[in-house]
This record gives structure tokens, C-alpha cells and sequence, in this order.
């Protein structure tokens, strides 16, 4: 049984599929170099069998392919973070236990030590990729294991999230469906592809719809801004922290480059905003900038996207809409019931596209699922006139102050109003009084005055829920994603 994803590759035949800095790719070139992939990775078997191949690649061609290849053999695709240190690569090669590990030449020397430590074999993408003769390849099934992804590691060490090959389709025409793609559409990838945001929801529904992924391999603002300028990208995806800093090239620009930006940015039919809360300032000047309300959704590593603002209709801002085609989601208290409307739950979410399994933990991933069979999210979030707002994560944004459960993603949104406040990070932080005591670290776009900031949550908010203790810092820590660790936050404070 063929796969869809590689079945429809025949019907696009010679459209061109990849524009990375490595050249321009056909669907043919993508069918025959993946084949010739796999067939290496085979070496003379008749199926993988579902073995974990590691590969440390930058986002281009040289990544699409490898990951194909992996597929087409029967391999479980494990995309190791470019952005890592050679400690955490350490720990993947270690949980996944990869038969080999694929690299490219520039980033062998990061892998190749603990590799070697460890029995791993390393192939360089130029000996996995370089023409040769391709043999027969195994017949797939949608129950096969595909794909791992590491979680962020939030709440304790990453956990590998088990995608089968129905899993990842189910995703795909999910978004298809929800987000209009068709062949004709082009998208600019600048996100990394260690991460369900690029890999899904950019290059593999625009390889499943016959359309064209541009590649960059780092995110530039100005190379970004330049690309909308030529006319023919229709689509973008990035995380708030991209959306801050093209705002901040735009504004650091000439008024005629302002202009031709702007307009450039209008030919893109579609931009959407996830992977973290994306701040309201941030979408009203966006808004401004470009004409374009950003399209927020919500969605985790195990379950793809789960909820997403209409493509034509009304996006609230701090809402990430309702549920998407084929996704089931619910509010349920601590003891899986329903909360009654208005109120906030946890958010659980049943369909196809979740995932099957945390990578040898099974007890985690019983843990993770209700008796029937839906999977607990672990984020909170309201219903406000049929559309979702997210309050947070329960292990890291909901606060428990004064006996009081706190969002800590409701006091930024207030803290961001102010016009000198560019970005801001709420925890909580034990306190023998309190038990946690909210604090706010902020990044300041000029002269700040916390009590002024203190003030300005007291118009707004609860007693219970203004920051005791504002401090002003450089710059938030953050994840590959642009996502900030909010540990690391309550660390400025402790």
C-alpha cells in the first residue's frame, strides 16, 4: 500500500517542490532522491522496520529529502535541533537509540563524538543523497510509526512523541482543509524543523498539495520583508517572537522601503501566528503594518494543531478559535468532567492526527490519555462565544496565589499594553504567604517605571493577580522556537 503523501508526488510530476539554497527541486527530483535514500538506508534489506534514524540537517533540500528517504525505507525520522548543544543531541542518541545518524558535512563534528561513544554510525548527506541506483521499497501502511519529535522539556527531561504515518495525514488534511492550500500556493519557510509548527504545518502540507516551500535557512526580517516584495509567496507561518522583529526592521527602515514592504506583504493571501501566546500589541501592529490580522491557532507536539481561527471570518485577538476539521476538543476539571460554560478546563483532545505514544514510556503515555481514549493537553482555557482563549499551561502559567488559581498569560496581556513594555514574562514563585508569588520580568523599549507597571495592573486586575516584584531585563530566555522558558524566568527571581 502506497502512502497518500508519496502517491501524490506522481501527479505533480515536474512542479517545482523546493526552492532552498542548495538550487531548486522538481516533485521528480524529490520522488527519485528519496528513493535513492532509502535504498541506501536499506542496505539490502527489504524494510527498516520502523528503525530511528537521527538527522542533523539545516532546513533545505538536503533536509526534505533525508527525511523521505528515511520514510520510503521505513524508518522512524528522529530531526535532531540544529540549535542544540552536543549535551542534548547526547541525550536524543541516547532515548532513541537511532541506527544511524544522517548529517550534514557542516555539522558532523557536533554529533560525530557521542555517535561514535555510542556505536552510531554517521552518514553525511552527500553519501546518502549523491545519485546511485534505487531498488524496491517496502509497502507502508498508516499504522507504521513515522516520525519522533522531543518535547521542550518544560517540566522534566524531553520526551519523544511517536507520530504514525495516519497520525501525520490526519494533520495534514486537517490544515489543508481548514487553510485553503492548493498547488498554487507558495510558502517561505523560516521556522526550524525540529518541531511539528515547520515540519507539518509548513513543508509537509505544502508537499502534500503540490505547492512550493521557500526555503531560508536562518530567519532574516529584511530578507523576509524582501522575498514578499517579488509577488509570488502566498503564505507564512512563524512564531510572535518573528512577527516582533519584522516589526522592528519595518520600523527601522525608510519610509519608501516602509511602503514597498507593506505592500509586498499584502500580496500574501495568508499568515499565521502560533507555537506561543502571540501578544494583542503585536497583532494590532501587525494589522497596521501590512492589513493582515494574523491567523492564530493552538496546537502541541503530540496532537498537531488542534484549534484555529477561521480563514474567512472573524479572529478575535487572544482567542485561537475553534476546533479544526476531524479534531474533536473539550474542557474538563481535575477530575474529568465537564465545566460548565464560562468556566475554564483543561483542554482535552481526541481525533486521528494525536499521537500514539511517548517513546518507551508507557507509563507516561497512560498517564496522558482518559479511560476514553482522550489525551490531556495540560493547557487551560475558557469558551467565550464559541471561540477558545488559552490561559496557559498548568504546570507553568496557571498561578496558585493567595489560595486563587492565576493566568499568568491574562497579566502580560495587560502588562503589554503599555506602550514602552515590548515584551513580558509572569511566573509565580514560591512564597511562604502566598505560596506563589507573581513576579514579571519585562523587556523595556524605553524608560520603564514598575510602579507605574504595578499601577497600571491594579486599573485592570484583581488584587490578587498584580506582579509583586517587577524587574526590568535585556531580553527573555527562549527555546529554539522563539517560546520563552519560563523556568529559567523564575530563576531572576528565586
Amino acid at each position: 500500500m502506497a502512502l497518500s503523501l508519496f502517491s501524490r508526488v506522481q501527479t505533480h510530476a515536474d512542479r517545482l517542490a523546493v526552492a532552498a539554497p542548495e538550487g531548486v527541486f522538481t516533485y521528480h527530483d524529490l520522488r527519485e532522491t528519496s528513493a535513492v535514500a532509502a535504498t541506501r538506508l536499506l542496505a539490502g534489506r527489504d524494510d527498516m522496520e520502523e528503525a530511528r534514524v537521527g538527522f542533523l540537517v539545516p532546513p533545505g533540500w538536503e533536509w526534505v529529502a533525508t527525511q523521505w528517504g528515511i520514510w520510503r525505507a521505513g524508518g522512524v525520522a528522529v530531526p535532531m535541533a540544529v540549535s542544540h548543544p552536543p549535551a542534548e543531541l547526547a541525550y536524543v542518541l541516547d532515548d532513541a537509540e537511532p541506527e544511524v545518524v544522517v548529517a550534514h558535512p557542516a555539522m558532523a563534528d557536533r554529533v560525530a563524538a557521542a555517535a561514535s561513544e555510542r556505536g552510531i554510525a554517521v552518514l553525511s548527506t552527500p553519501a546518502l543523497l549523491q545519485s546511485g541506483p534505487s531498488g524496491l521499497l517496502p509497502d507502508l501502511t498508516p499504522d507504521r510509526r513515522g516520525m519522533m519529535l522531543y518535547t521542550s522539556g518544560t517540566t522534566g527531561r524531553p520526551k519523544g512523541v511517536v507520530t504514525t504515518h495516519g497520525n501525520i495525514e490526519a494533520q495534514v488534511r486537517s490544515l489543508v482543509e481548514a487553510w485553503g492550500w492548493s498547488k498554487d500556493d507558495h510558502i517561505l519557510l523560516t521556522l526550524p524543523l525540529h518541531h511539528v509548527h515547520g515540519i507539518v504545518n509548513v513543508v509537509t502540507c505544502a508537499l502534500w498539495s503540490g505547492a512550493v516551500c521557500q526555503v531560508l535557512t536562518k530567519f532574516d526580517a529584511e530578507e523576509v520583508w524582501s522575498r514578499w516584495t517579488r509577488g509570488d509567496v502566498t503564505l507564512y507561518m512563524a512564531v510572535p517572537t518573528l512577527y516582533r522583529r519584522l516589526v522592528e526592521a519595518w520600523e527601522r527602515a525608510d519610509e519608501s522601503t516602509r511602503k514597498r514592504w507593506s505592500v509586498g506583504a499584502r500580496h500574501v493571501r495568508l499568515m499565521v501566528s502560533g507555537s506561543a501566546a502571540l501578544p494583542v500589541p503585536t497583532l494590532e501592529r501587525w494589522e497596521e503594518i501590512t492589513g493582515h490580522r494574523l491567523l492564530e491557532r493552538y496546537g502541541m507536539t503530540e496532537i498537531g494543531m488542534g484549534l484555529s481561527n477561521p480563514l474567512v471570518g472573524e479572529r478575535r485577538p487572544g482567542h485561537v478559535g475553534s476546533p479544526l476539521p476531524g479534531v474533536e476538543v473539550r474542557l474538563m476539571d481535575d477530575g474529568d468532567a465537564p465545566v460548565p460554560d464560562g468556566l475554564s478546563g483543561q483542554i482535552q483532545v481526541r481525533g486521528p492526527g494525536v499521537f500514539s505514544e511517548y517513546w518507551r514510556r508507557r507509563e507516561a503515555t497512560a498517564e496522558a490519555f482518559t479511560p476514553d481514549g482522550w489525551f490531556r493537553t495540560g493547557d487551560r482555557a475558557v469558551v467565550e462565544d464559541g471561540a477558545y482563549r488559552i490561559l496557559g499551561r498548568e504546570s507553568v502559567d496557571i498561578l496558585k496565589t493567595g489560595g486563587e488559581k492565576v493566568s499568568a498569560l491574562e497579566i502580560e496581556d495587560v502588562l503589554r499594553t503599555h506602550p514602552s513594555v515590548v515584551d513580558c514574562a509572569v511566573v509565580g514563585v514560591p512564597d511562604d504567604e502566598w505560596g506563589e508569588r507573581v513576579c514579571a520580568a519585562v523587556v523595556a523599549g524605553g524608560d520603564v517605571d514598575t510602579e507605574e507597571l504595578r499601577a497600571l495592573a491594579r486599573e485592570r486586575l484583581a488584587p490578587y493577580k498584580v506582579p509583586k516584584d517587577v524587574l526590568v531585563v535585556p531580553d527573555l530566555p527562549r527555546n529554539s522556537m522563539g517560546k520563552v522558558t519560563k523556568p529559567a524566568v523564575r530563576e531572576l527571581f528565586e
